[in-house]
């Protein structure tokens, strides 16, 4: 149970064992006793709801906090990606034209000796 749970669960049984001591011990009129005991509530009451609102409120904002630490890691992710597959397609590119200008000294390499192969059988 969370530390503001483990205080809720306080203060509800607190008010619920002042409340029954003091009618075990209460030398009043039953009036009295129960004015009192209504005082009593409505002031543990009104701690809970102010217990409630604060708990709502840090959940509130560790919600907020944590939803910008995820949308922060989550661009920082996105941006490391995006320059990754920049250097990678550069790469690609530069091993592209690398392999053009391989590809066409190999095509020129085979007509020239196509060519030579016919001289040398018309010389022949």
């Amino acid at each position: 149970m969370s530390k503001s749970g483990n205080t809720l669960l306080a203060l509800v049984l607190g008010g619920a064992l002042g409340a029954a001591a003091g009618i075990l011990y209460a030398p009043e009129k039953g009036t009295k006793t129960r004015k009192d005991l209504s005082k009593k509530a409505k002031k543990e009451q009104d701690k809970l709801v102010k217990q409630l609102k604060e708990t709502r409120s840090s959940l509130t904002d560790n919600a907020q906090k944590a939803k910008l630490t995820f949308e922060e890691k989550l661009n920082d992710t996105i941006s490391t990606a995006s320059h990754k597959a920049d250097d990678i397609i550069g790469t690609l590119e530069t091993k592209l034209a690398e392999l053009r200008v391989q590809n066409a000294k190999l095509q020129k390499d085979a007509v020239v000796d196509k060519n030579v192969a016919k001289v040398e059988k018309a010389l022949s």
